[in-house]
């Protein structure tokens, strides 16, 4: 089965990574950038080498997103960012072929022990099944 295992994050995450720490994101620096750069290559290269990586990449900041929704007279709204709002998106993502959702949830529990700067927000990795066809919905 093929799952989708996403993180989260929000801009301020983003902005901190880049060295500009708020409240509740503490700017990161080298180190710490090495170390989570490090630890996420290590999982990659333990699922590629295992066959169960088919995909994975790390996103943009929220603040280079667009938005298209449909507009009342059928034309598309597209909304740039920034967004007021710092509500978590999704930050990366893997598309993971494993065995059973033990094994996926084996892999991101991994995920979650990734270095981080004491007081970074900690977001759940989540776990989605790709469905094969329509008739997976029921």
């Amino acid at each position: 089965m093929k799952y989708l295992v996403m993180i989260q994050g929000t801009q301020a995450d983003y902005e901190a990574m880049s060295g500009n720490g708020s409240e509740n994101a503490p700017a990161w620096n080298e180190k710490d950038m090495q170390a989570m750069f490090s630890f996420m290559q290590s999982i990659n290269d333990d699922l590629a080498e295992s066959g169960e990586l088919v995909d994975g990449q790390g996103l943009a900041e929220p603040a280079k997103a667009r938005h298209v929704l449909s507009g009342k007279d059928g034309r598309p709204v597209i909304t740039d960012g920034p967004y007021g709002e710092t509500k978590e998106v999704l930050a990366g993502y893997w598309v993971l072929e494993c065995e059973s959702l033990d094994r996926v949830t084996e892999i991101a529990s991994r995920i979650t022990q990734c270095p981080a700067p004491e007081g970074t927000t900690e977001y759940p990795v989540v776990i989605r099944q790709i469905m094969d066809g329509g008739g997976d919905v029921c």
